[in-house]
């Protein structure tokens, strides 16, 4: 799937981690992410946010997409700061899934939290492969 990301890519996201429902992507504040009050522009966090959720809620081999999605900011990111976002996994039920993502600095002050609700489509990650990770829960 990380082959295959082209907006994360080009925005130097980096993968740094990825397990069943839990994922963890980090991004550098650029010039050109900053907005008319010198800070990063929260579609920017968004976005890292965002692709630390899709990377998490995708960790089963069934192709998964966002239902809803909603951020919180809670401080300022600025040029030439690293974010980092974890993603981690509530719950998952039949097709649907709630996922947190925390975005910080590098050293761990909170920037944004997130949440994801997640909805299975039609198909696998990689055709074949049996998925791994917990069990689903039970509606």
């Amino acid at each position: 799937m990380w082959a295959d990301d082209v907006a994360s890519r080009a925005l130097g996201m980096e993968l740094i981690a990825v397990e069943p429902g839990h994922a963890v992507l980090a991004m550098s504040v650029t010039e050109a992410m900053v907005n008319g009050h010198d800070l990063c522009h929260g579609g920017y966090i968004f976005m890292l946010a965002d692709s630390a959720f899709a990377f998490a809620c995708n960790t089963y081999n069934q192709r998964t997409v966002a239902q809803h999605c909603a951020i919180t900011f809670v401080a300022a990111a600025r040029r030439g700061d690293r974010l980092v976002a974890q993603a981690t996994e509530r719950m998952r039920a039949g097709r649907s899934g709630i996922y947190d993502v925390t975005v910080t600095r590098e050293e761990g002050f909170v920037i944004a939290e997130f949440r994801g609700n997640s909805r299975v489509i039609e198909g696998e990650i990689v055709p074949g492969l049996k998925p791994r990770g917990p069990a689903r829960a039970k509606p």
